[in-house]
């Protein structure tokens, strides 16, 4: 089917749902001779496994642990397809019985059912949050690759139930609860989600990622610049609502004399930019910020239809996040490393066609 491939070189194609038996990833075109093991790839899926988002966090168990199936000998990538795979182990498929003739608002329940004249109602199939495991793990090569040129890919929540964090200390975010860049912050989510739980309800937020160290001419112009892609990236993301780069809505809002990075003899003065100029990578830090909404599976009476057309109302029971954040927090970088490693092994084959004169 279209739309599981991400990617012009550096391909991620995912397969699986939520409540069969796993999820599963083939990568292709990750060069040979890069370092790769499980262990690497685990560290980045121990971010979003079920369980880890502490009060906001859904009460479904899964160590998701990855296999290699193909595509490493000796700890080595051997150019060949990259084969990944990830049991799935506490599914409760009957926690959705007493849904499956009702669409669920917020959800794609509705739109599959018109798109292909029926749907997978255990947890949603391939809409569900779930097959970003495997985006992770995809993320995960690809962030092994950008570390050998240099380039570092960090991800955090700047914004959790319309509370603002701090940016003191965004290298120290990943082992703060909820990815905080600011202590203060993370205590006052933690409340905010006890709060909006006990009233059945749910909650959005913002995560900011930032990649140092990109090289300057990564991008195609016109129609695949940089930020376009990045964009396209983050947006794939089901819960993701909204994208920004650089300054995003303040640029509309101000001056150009405010909005434009000015360049001195030791190089750009700001980065309202984002570190993208036309569709291409300036070399200064790499700026976007996705936009989650609020998980739709509520714990309070929604409205809403069966499948005969009937208005009924609903109350989603099961095991559910209150918010998406932290847990696709992990996710919103590893997509931004796919980018980001397919635009460095495209930028790569051109010099080696075209070389700078």
């Amino acid at each position: 089917m279209p739309g599981n491939t991400f990617g012009t070189l550096f391909r991620l194609t995912t397969y699986g749902e939520s409540h069969g038996p796993g999820l599963g990833a083939v990568i292709d075109g990750c060069p040979a001779g890069l370092e790769l093991s499980e262990a690497d790839i685990q560290a980045e899926l121990d971010k979003r496994r079920p369980g880890q988002g502490g009060v906001a966090s859904t009460a479904r168990k899964e160590a998701d642990r990855v296999t290699i199936q193909s595509g490493v000998f000796e700890g080595r990538t051997t150019g060949t397809p990259i084969g990944l795979f990830i049991a799935n182990q506490d599914q409760r498929s009957h926690d959705y019985s007493t849904i499956k003739d009702v669409y669920r608002p917020g959800h794609a329940d509705w739109s599959y059912e018109m798109k292909y004249g029926a749907r997978d109602y255990r947890g949603g199939g391939r809409a569900s949050a779930r097959e970003t495991a495997m985006r992770v793990a995809g993320g995960a090569v690809a962030g092994r690759l950008l570390a050998d040129h240099g380039v570092e890919v960090l991800a955090y929540t700047v914004e959790l139930g319309s509370i603002s964090a701090a940016r003191t200390d965004v290298d120290g975010a990943a082992g703060r609860p909820f990815f905080s860049p600011d202590p203060e912050a993370a205590s006052a989510w933690e409340e905010r989600v006890r709060e909006v739980k006990a009233a059945g309800d749910t909650l959005g937020g913002v995560v900011e990622v930032v990649a140092r160290g990109v090289p300057p001419g990564l991008g195609e112009p016109v129609f695949d610049k940089l930020d376009a892609r990045l964009a396209a990236a983050l947006m794939s993301i089901g819960a993701v609502k909204a994208v920004e780069v650089g300054s995003g809505l303040e640029a509309a809002r101000s001056l150009g004399s405010q909005n434009n990075d000015f360049i001195g003899a030791e190089g750009f003065r700001s980065n309202n930019a984002g570190g993208v100029l036309g569709g291409v990578s300036s070399g200064q830090e790499v700026v976007v910020r996705a936009a989650v909404k609020p998980i739709p599976s509520l714990g309070q009476s929604q409205a809403t239809v069966d499948r005969d057309g009937r208005e009924t109302e609903i109350t989603i029971d099961g095991r559910h996040d209150i918010s998406a954040i932290p847990r696709i927090v992990p996710v919103c970088a590893a997509m931004v490393r796919l980018a980001l490693a397919d635009f460095l092994l495209l930028q790569r084959r051109m010099e080696a066609e075209c070389p700078k004169k």
